[in-house]
């Protein structure tokens, strides 16, 4: 019995020998074929430890980050805590959206919230403002609400018109009722590791990343992207919350060095916004990959992610739509209540 097993071990060892040597002669111009081999090379590889002696491959088995499903365990949670805080008195926490124009996506954006507001027993309501508006009355209007004791989270839905400097408007938001989070003050604390209002996208990104029970700790993390709202208050809450080793690529990082990176990932994180640019040969197995970006081709929505190619490999990933976007939401929920119950000092 003994014998047999040195022999098929022995067996094994130079049968994944061989064929790590031909992955590592593929580029990332490789024939389909190659890609396949490579990528079912690696995958095998990387489940040795699952088996003894078994000398048939081993698939990848990818598991799906269900956006939708996840944010509506933390919209269960957070209206379970508004009822909580209603029924000691307190009124209930009011959002104030506002969107001016008529962009279409803006438009199913502001609804969903406002929808999620709803779920969660959060008094929201939607200021809708014609594109012709200045920017002295939209601030005057975000004066108004700032000083309202019945407002507890404003947000104003971006891209705003050109006429609108969108950086001026973001900061003109109480930092306290900020629950986008992209007022400079919650920036600034966010970077110096005190008690903020998280940007609600890394926020439901780090959230989804939890529930993977993957212990960020020690771990290697790449961002794609970085964007002030996005891409980098995600790498920074990888690095100081999650203490994971983090490495930001973005739109300028040639794509040989963000293979490289990618490669030695455990967790991608794409935020870049252009179509299905991560693939497959740029994602080490078993990874856990969210795809923040959303693009329209044609008549399909899909991410940054190449998904055909990706999900045989990775071990988690977020679908598009209904991965990271659901999140979003939820998490904008949870940072109405957090205002509202004033949890956070600004003095």
């Amino acid at each position: 019995y003994y014998e047999s097993a040195l022999f098929f071990c022995v067996c094994r060892l130079y049968y994944l020998l061989f064929f790590g040597f031909i992955a590592t002669l593929c580029t990332p111009t490789m024939s389909n074929s190659l890609l396949w081999l490579r990528n079912r090379c690696l995958q095998n590889a990387g489940n040795t430890k699952n088996s003894f002696i078994h000398t048939t491959f081993h698939r990848q088995t990818c598991q799906l980050l269900d956006g939708k499903a996840i944010a509506q365990l933390v919209r269960n949670q957070v209206k379970q805590d508004v009822d909580e805080w209603v029924a000691l008195g307190n009124r209930r926490p009011s959002l104030k959206a506002v969107l001016v124009g008529e962009d279409p996506p803006s438009q199913t954006y502001v609804r969903n919230k406002t929808i999620a507001a709803a779920k969660t027993n959060i008094d929201g309501e939607t200021v809708i403002l014609p594109e012709s508006t200045t920017q002295e009355q939209l601030l005057q209007l975000i004066r108004d609400m700032n000083r309202s004791s019945e407002v507890d989270g404003i947000l104003v839905q971006l891209p705003l018109p050109s006429h609108i400097n969108e950086e001026l408007v973001c900061n003109a938001i109480d930092p306290s009722k900020d629950v986008d989070g992209f007022h400079v003050i919650n920036q600034g604390r966010l970077l110096r590791k005190q008690d903020t209002m998280i940007p609600a996208t890394p926020y439901g990104v780090m959230e989804l990343i939890h529930r993977t029970g993957i212990q960020l700790s020690g771990q290697r993390a790449v961002v794609i992207g970085r964007s002030r709202n996005v891409g980098l208050p995600t790498a920074l809450l990888l690095l100081d919350r999650g203490n994971a080793t983090t490495t930001i690529c973005h739109s300028r990082t040639t794509r040989e060095q963000m293979r490289e990176a990618t490669l030695q990932a455990d967790i991608v994180v794409s935020a870049i916004g252009q179509a299905e640019h991560l693939t497959g040969d740029m994602v080490k197995p078993g990874a856990v990959v969210i795809d923040v970006g959303i693009s329209r081709q044609g008549s399909r929505l899909v991410g940054d992610v190449h998904w055909e190619s990706v999900a045989p490999i990775a071990g988690w990933i977020t679908p598009v739509p209904g991965g990271v976007g659901p999140m979003t939401v939820a998490m904008l929920m949870k940072n109405t209540l957090i205002s509202a119950r004033k949890l956070i000092s600004y003095s």
